[in-house]
């Protein structure tokens, strides 16, 4: 066998180092464009100015009015690991600016064709210097303003590998775009100005309020829906805008997080958003927000990624713990009922936005969520109707209850937060159980359209219900509140029914014995695939036990991956209620439609079901007026 030859060690030259740290720090032109946009931020802009031509691999120029390099220190910015941001390693752990590396300009000057002309206060005429692949050209004056001008051509034309990875100029473009928004944004007090060849796409004014910045970016569809949030728990600070829920996306990528004035991203503080929504949104739609976190230097590491996207927290629980309970509290606060806007054309779709979210005073969320009496003022008057017993036939549904009394599925605890917020896993964003709250004195009538929809009078003008939606939203209240009492009423078989399933499904859905029992599902193996059910909620007393067992395995695999336990609670608790209620061609009486909506007043959330469909739009009588030639 052959032995394999190695290359005697070598020391790699200044020109090598800098291509394979351009390969880390500069992966695309919008990497150039975000190290010299926070470049300029750095040196103290007031004015910052984007020029690019075709994708940023032809030119990619920004200019500022900053501090300026002094005439002795350009050549200094393009050598590897030279910065004036540290000083030694104990400031890493101290960071107050966009870069510090040293290696974003050398890196950017390895692999293009570079000119930077600065100019400080103290200097009487601005310094050029011309970088050509790595090759300085010695500093020469020049006439330029007070900042810092620099030019970047040519991008990779001397490593042709890079090149060959580049996309379209457009997708290119579109990524340049979106590194000038990050920075955009996150300092709204900075004029930004973004020219694409000879066109400017942006030119923003300094902002004195965020959401008018937001607003050039993505217009009046969210600027309108945008929810306003401001938390200071110890040290650490949450302040900005979540969307409202009627306004998703098919992504995350509206969700832009700060840190101290710079983008990150992280996976912890997106979980817990997308925990604070649970239930306001229908599966595969994802939040957007704008949220700033203000947190002492010394308390995260930004060492941690080439491109410095990614930190770490030293505590990192509390910052989750704080974010997911200052949006849910907020939305205890805001009325997230979908209102319909009638004045557009007829062959255009309405489009919700919510009442009153700008500009409403703040809740607390400092407060425990249990003792929030501001925001919802309930008491412990019951309701007069159990919709957790059959829907339809109330009184005919003796039930089983259980004998257990617990305040816990699945080895988890159902009780919401504790004072500093931290969340259960259980699975609602309104953690207090329906049959709490006051029937209200005098239920206004409906109309039933289409044994599917019911129309009723609302002081400010008119509201649509979808009935099935809004029984949804009330069986899971109740369903929530009788399980963390252990009181959900089961109705055992005289004779197990048994189903017969793959023998993976039967192992899945055995494994979950005990969580289903406190359900109200009483299953044991048979042998084989065969699974015995013996008992299941009263309230699906119309369904067929088999199918019932079948449609819990549906939840309990999913798509072939095992959900864990918090999920899957999540899950089956919005099947039953989903099952359990009225469906839509279902013709209610006028009795069932006065309790549907009497309990609509008792529910925490009563503006989405638990899938997050809207269950009422409003219209308002300025609207109707409006479409009916009145106003």
């Amino acid at each position: 066998m052959s032995q394999l030859q190695l290359n005697p060690i070598r020391q790699l030259s200044a020109s090598v180092i800098n291509k394979i740290a351009a390969g880390e720090v500069i992966e695309r032109p919008a990497s150039v464009v975000k190290e010299l946009l926070e470049n300029s931020v750095d040196a103290g802009a007031t004015r910052i100015e984007l020029t690019i031509e075709q994708g940023g691999t032809e030119l990619i120029r920004v200019t500022d009015n900053g501090s300026g390099i002094p005439q002795e220190q350009l050549p200094l910015a393009v050598t590897s690991h030279a910065t004036s941001k540290i000083v030694d390693a104990d400031d890493l752990f101290q960071v107050a600016t966009m870069g510090f590396r040293g290696e974003a300009l050398a890196s950017i000057a390895e692999v293009s064709q570079t000119t930077i002309r600065s100019r400080t206060a103290s200097q009487d005429c601005g310094f050029e210097m011309l970088i050509n692949g790595g090759h300085r050209e010695p500093v020469q004056p020049c006439g330029c303003p007070q900042g810092t001008t620099i030019e970047v051509r040519q991008l990779f034309y001397n490593t042709p590998v890079r090149q060959k990875f580049m996309k379209t100029a457009q997708t290119e473009r579109g990524h340049i775009v979106e590194a000038f928004t990050r920075v955009a944004l996150a300092h709204p007090e900075i004029q930004m100005t973004c020219v694409n060849g000879s066109k400017t796409t942006y030119k923003l004014p300094a902002a004195e309020a965020w959401s008018d910045r937001i607003e050039a970016f993505f217009g009046t569809e969210i600027s309108s829906n945008l929810i306003a949030l401001d938390n200071a728990h110890g040290e650490i600070r949450i302040r900005g805008f979540v969307v409202d829920p009627a306004v998703s996306r098919a992504n995350n990528r509206m969700q832009y997080l700060f840190l101290n004035g710079r983008y990150i991203r992280d996976r912890s503080l997106q979980h817990a958003l997308s925990e604070a929504y649970r239930g306001l949104l229908m599966t595969g739609r994802y939040p957007a927000c704008f949220l700033t976190l203000e947190i002492p230097f010394e308390l995260v590491d930004v060492n941690v990624h080439p491109a410095k996207l990614e930190v770490r927290f030293q505590n990192g629980g509390q910052i989750y713990s704080q974010l997911l309970s200052t949006v849910r509290h907020r939305f205890l606060s805001t009325d997230l009922t979908a209102h319909a806007q009638l004045s557009k054309k007829p062959d255009e779709p309405f489009r919700p936005f919510p009442k009153g979210v700008l500009g409403d005073a703040l809740v607390s969320p400092d407060s425990s969520i249990h003792g929030n009496q501001e925001t919802i003022a309930f008491n412990n008057t019951a309701p007069a109707f159990d919709w957790t017993q059959t829907p339809r036939q109330p009184q005919l549904a003796a039930g089983v209850g259980s004998s257990e009394s617990t305040g816990s599925v699945g080895g988890f605890s159902m009780e919401g937060h504790d004072d500093l917020g931290n969340p259960s896993p259980y699975p609602s964003p309104y953690p207090n159980p329906i049959g709490t709250g006051v029937a209200p004195s005098q239920t206004p009538t409906a109309l039933q359209v289409h044994n599917t929809y019911l129309v009723s009078e609302t002081p400010e003008g008119m509201i649509v219900i979808d009935q099935h939606a809004l029984h949804e939203r009330v069986i899971y209240e109740q369903i929530r509140g009788k399980v963390v009492d252990g009181k959900l009423e089961s109705q055992r078989l005289l004779v197990p029914e048994p189903v017969s399933l793959p023998p993976a499904e039967a192992a899945a859905v055995l494994e979950q014995t005990e969580l289903l029992e406190q359900l109200g599902i009483s299953i044991s193996p048979f042998g084989g695939g065969t699974v015995l059910v013996s008992s299941y909620p009263a309230m699906l007393n119309k369904q067929n036990p088999a199918e019932m067992l079948r449609s819990v395995v549906d939840q309990i695999v999913e798509d072939g991956k095992t959900l864990d336990q918090r999920d899957l609670v999540d899950e089956l608790l919005h099947m039953i209620s989903c099952k359990a209620a009225v469906k839509a061609g279902d013709r209610l009486s006028a009795e069932e439609i006065t309790a549907l909506l009497e309990h609509r007043e008792l529910c925490q959330d009563a503006h989405h079901c638990p899938h997050g469909r809207p269950t009422s739009l409003v219209f308002s009588r300025d609207e109707l007026d409006r479409r009916f030639k009145r106003i």
